[in-house]
């Protein structure tokens, strides 16, 4: 494999010239990650994301044209093999929850240093959950006492689904998952499924927060975010 090939390929969308720049300054400093494209608008992006099929998507959210959270459910429901990490000035709740709900993978401040950046892209194209510090704090905070029904039916969880939940949230793809505990990709995939309708999740890192809130996944172990 030649050292081209083993770098993470990423598409860069922000519709500021400058941001686009800055960050590729500061993911190019890095001799293992390749900018591959850059795109200062949703629909071009989404375009490009299907021409060069990156590794790692990095997307601001308001882009016109097309959202990031708009993008990363074109990506989620063309199956597209791209990770998605939101780099963006907004981390308002809302904002936080659309986007885990429609798949990202990862959601970072833009005022996070070169080094979290970094790590945030790497940890993306592993498939961990990268969440700013805050964020991810917050997250934590407000699903400390979750609903009583999501509590019961966290209770539901079978010890396969946890198996695999916690497999999930230490960075394993479905098909790792599947090799570990000696089942299918397809099954690793159903075990999902049900384990976030069980935890009320609309993503990974959404149940694996809810996880960790619960006690079932242990924080800065079994999970990890960009700190």
């Amino acid at each position: 494999m030649t050292e081209n090939a083993q770098r993470v390929r990423v598409l860069l969308a922000d519709d500021h010239t400058a941001v686009r720049q800055g960050v590729r300054q500061f993911l190019e400093a890095d001799s293992g990650i390749e900018i591959v494209a850059e795109a200062a608008g949703g629909a071009e992006a989404l375009r490009l994301i299907r021409a060069r099929r990156p590794h790692v998507a990095v997307l601001d959210i308001q882009m016109p044209g097309l959202t990031g959270i708009e993008i990363t459910r074109a990506i989620r429901a063309e199956r597209l093999p791209v990770g998605v990490l939101i780099l963006t000035a907004f981390d308002d709740d809302p904002y936080v929850q659309a986007v885990l709900q429609a798949g990202a993978n990862g959601y970072v401040l833009k005022t996070a240093e070169a080094g979290d950046l970094i790590e945030a892209v790497k940890d993306v194209h592993a498939g961990r959950s990268a969440l700013d510090p805050a964020i991810a704090r917050r997250l934590l905070a407000r699903m400390a006492r979750p609903a009583s029904e999501v509590q019961a039916a966290a209770a539901s969880l079978t010890e396969r689904e946890i198996e695999v939940l916690r497999l999930a949230a230490r960075g394993y793809t479905n098909k790792a998952i599947g090799a570990q505990l000696q089942i299918s990709d397809r099954t690793v995939q159903g075990h999902l499924a049900k384990v976030y309708d069980k935890l009320r999740a609309g993503s990974r890192t959404e149940a694996v927060m809810r996880a960790v809130s619960l006690g079932l996944v242990r924080a800065g172990c079994d999970f990890r975010v960009s700190d």
